[in-house]
């Protein structure tokens, strides 16, 4: 096979040594070609390339945002993506089930592209971005622009402790818990658009919910704190539509419960009277009351306007690891 290696140098994982392991792994039995990052959008125009050029795969070794770029450049075309975690979190390499390590996560790989473990996924996208496991308004997003304005090296190395102490300086500090922040509405799968709604300017609005952090889930978990994954909406996979969280409450008393379900600790996510799960969610529009912060797979861009959520089936190739359990 044809293959591309994107790396990173910048993220958390990658070392020189790390890199050197994984190029003659993968050089044993298939031509390869290998390109660095340099830039924020790099790895998209690195992997439209690939495509252009019939590569029959690109590897992607660094964190979450560098392998989100790589999608949006291969969404489309029929040049596989695979995934080795190289970031702080790497929740999509650990969503698919692979090793955290880097150099064992590329044996898995290469034992799936031996096999043919290939599979044409859906992805979500969010006014022309697609993305990869979730894209999150509100709270959650700005806790990355906190973490994301501590700087790369601080990420590196302090890692989860960083983004938990992002959250509760977030909280504290940076974020207005006092009113919702905007206005949410779906349409499923199941549902027939009408002749109004096909711009999605009118979905749901009898059913649309307020809330103060939003996130569009294309798989689950929504991420990992340590060793633990979050679930949000542990029905979601892959080869299925979306799922809308939507969290109306940031009090400290209501959140615990929900961080703790999500956890895994007892009790549902669904089941909280401060949190509105829509499930097979095939189209939503979020229309803020104010500018609010969002992110795509972890990376904070900015404050939104409004945001149009749609589900576009089948539009990567995927290689995936041999047991994943990331399909129903």
């Amino acid at each position: 096979m044809k293959i591309l290696l994107i790396v990173n140098p910048s993220a958390s994982s990658v070392t020189a040594r790390t890199r050197i392991v994984i190029q003659k792994a993968l050089t044993a039995d298939h031509r390869l070609e290998v390109a660095a990052t340099s830039r924020r959008g790099h790895a998209t125009r690195l992997a439209q390339s690939a495509a252009n050029d019939d590569m029959d795969v690109v590897v992607v070794l660094g964190g979450d945002g560098t392998l989100n770029e790589a999608a949006n450049g291969l969404a489309g075309t029929e040049t596989a993506l695979a995934a080795v975690p190289g970031g702080s979190t790497n929740v999509f390499a650990r969503t698919l089930g692979l090793p955290d390590d880097p150099v064992e996560a590329t044996g898995a790989l290469l034992d799936a592209m031996e096999a043919g473990s290939f599979r044409r996924v859906g992805l979500g996208c969010v006014n022309d971005r697609y993305f990869l496991f979730h894209a999150g308004v509100g709270f959650d997003a700005a806790v990355v622009e906190q973490v994301e304005r501590k700087g790369g090296l601080l990420k590196r190395f302090a890692g989860h402790p960083l983004f938990v102490a992002a959250a509760v300086d977030t909280w504290v500090r940076h974020y207005d818990r006092r009113s919702p922040a905007f206005r949410v509405s779906t349409r499923s799968v199941h549902e027939a658009p009408g002749d109004d709604t096909d711009d999605v300017d009118h979905l749901g609005e009898e059913s649309a919910v307020e809330g103060l952090m939003a996130v569009c889930l294309n798989t689950d978990p929504y991420t990992y704190l340590g060793t633990r994954g979050l679930s949000l909406a542990p029905e979601t996979r892959l080869d299925t539509p979306l799922a809308m969280v939507t969290l109306t409450s940031l009090a400290p008393g209501r959140l615990l419960p929900v961080l703790a379900a999500a956890a895994g600790l007892g009790g549902t996510v669904a089941g909280s009277p401060i949190v509105d799960v829509r499930t097979d969610v095939a189209e939503a529009l979020l229309v803020p009351h104010r500018p609010v912060p969002w992110q795509v797979d972890g990376d904070h861009l900015g404050d939104a306007e409004e945001l149009r959520f749609r589900h576009v089936p089948d539009a990567l190739d995927l290689v995936v690891p041999l047991g994943s359990s990331a399909f129903s």
